[in-house]
């Protein structure tokens, strides 16, 4: 936890979920104080709060609210019901993430709490994943692997027809591909965010989600980032492939990116500076020539870092880029090199690995293969 002697937190975000065990659509309030965890619930969710929550107190808002206006405040406001809890516990200092609201701390600073915004990591903890929250993920991340190869299976099925696919006699497109891979995942509780497929030039945009028809002899990139709804775990990859033959130069620039992440994934270790890592990814491009740079108003090359952390978040702490940290074990991270350029394509390959001592375990186990036959 953070070193702050009262911790204050509403919201319904992966911080509050992380330490308190609950989670709700709308915020709450979590509050840790004298080394004793609560949660100030509503009438609505305090039962399943008491049920499923791990905190050492549930408290009633209603009783906070009816205590109020017995000393005559009519309308009892969310201040007021914190101020109360506060007082109740002789504190006046509370540490609150960076991204608590701006209008609820000038009231709170109003009634003379001294508020203090800890920038992000909040729980610097978060970043380092026990056994059990490793297995978790590895349960979404088997729920990617088996949708993936089922879309892959669509494409294979799909008809090479001049430059079109056809399947079924109609053109595949991009949106009925995640339209799929959406239905697929929620089969599986898990909750979708925005699915790429995306094909040929469209795909050099990295975060384009894919638009039309998916096309023959071109790169087609997949990134599927789904979030558990049972367990609240991310996992996170991408492959990238191609239905038909690839050109000579996506070959070439496929086996780059397969020898850039290889060479990441060797760096992951406890201590490695994450920074020195990405500039080993990019080195491993510049010295076979793919060089990173503006063309005709569009960034081309690689174009972003080599990864991230991911667990209650598909991005958090910490990354591996330009302004990079220390990777410690426990991590888990994504090493996922990528370059794209107009008139060959987009390529991105994207594992996760957890890091250790001596170097990182992949989690990830689905092939990497580049070129799709028809089944």
């Amino acid at each position: 936890m953070t070193d702050a002697k009262t911790i204050l937190m509403v919201a319904c975000d992966a911080n509050i979920y992380y330490a308190s065990g609950f989670s709700a659509p709308d915020p709450f309030v979590y509050l840790a104080v004298n080394g004793k965890s609560m949660l100030v619930m509503s009438d609505l969710e305090i039962g399943r709060a008491r049920s499923n929550s791990r905190v050492d107190e549930v408290v009633s808002m209603s009783v906070i609210e009816k205590r109020l206006k017995e000393t005559g405040i009519a309308q009892p406001t969310q201040v007021d019901i914190l101020c109360a809890l506060l007082r109740d516990h002789g504190t006046t200092e509370v540490a609150v993430p960076g991204d608590f609201g701006i209008e609820l701390a000038d009231k709170l600073r109003e009634r003379g709490i001294v508020v203090r915004a800890k920038s992000a990591p909040f729980f610097a903890e978060r970043s380092l994943k026990t056994d059990e929250e490793v297995r978790k993920i590895e349960e979404t991340q088997r729920i990617v692997e088996q949708v993936f190869d089922e879309a892959v299976d669509i494409l294979r099925q799909s008809e090479i027809v001049e430059n079109r696919l056809l399947l079924n006699g109609k053109p595949l497109t991009s949106e009925e591909m995640r339209t799929f891979i959406n239905k697929r995942l929620l089969d599986f509780h898990c909750s979708t965010g925005d699915v790429i497929v995306s094909c040929g030039d469209d795909a050099c945009d990295p975060h384009s989600v894919g638009h039309g028809p998916l096309l023959p002899h071109q790169t087609i990139i997949f990134d599927i980032f789904p979030r558990s709804t049972d367990s609240k775990y991310y996992a996170d990859m991408s492959r990238t492939v191609v239905r038909g033959k690839p050109t000579d130069a996506v070959e070439k620039m496929y086996a780059a990116i397969l020898k850039a992440q290889l060479r990441g994934i060797e760096l992951v270790r406890d201590g490695a500076d994450s920074a020195a890592v990405h500039a080993e990814v990019a080195k491993v491009f510049s010295d076979l020539g793919y060089k990173t740079g503006e063309e005709h108003g569009k960034m081309v090359g690689f174009i972003h870092g080599t990864g991230h952390g991911l667990g209650l978040e598909v991005h958090e702490p910490p990354r591996i880029g330009k302004k990079g940290s220390i990777l410690a074990a426990g991590n888990v991270v994504t090493v996922e090199p990528g370059l794209y350029y107009p008139g060959i394509g987009g390529i991105r390959l994207e594992d996760m690995v957890l890091v250790e001592k001596d170097g990182c375990r992949n989690l990830t186990k689905a092939p990497k293969t580049l070129e799709i036959d028809r089944r």
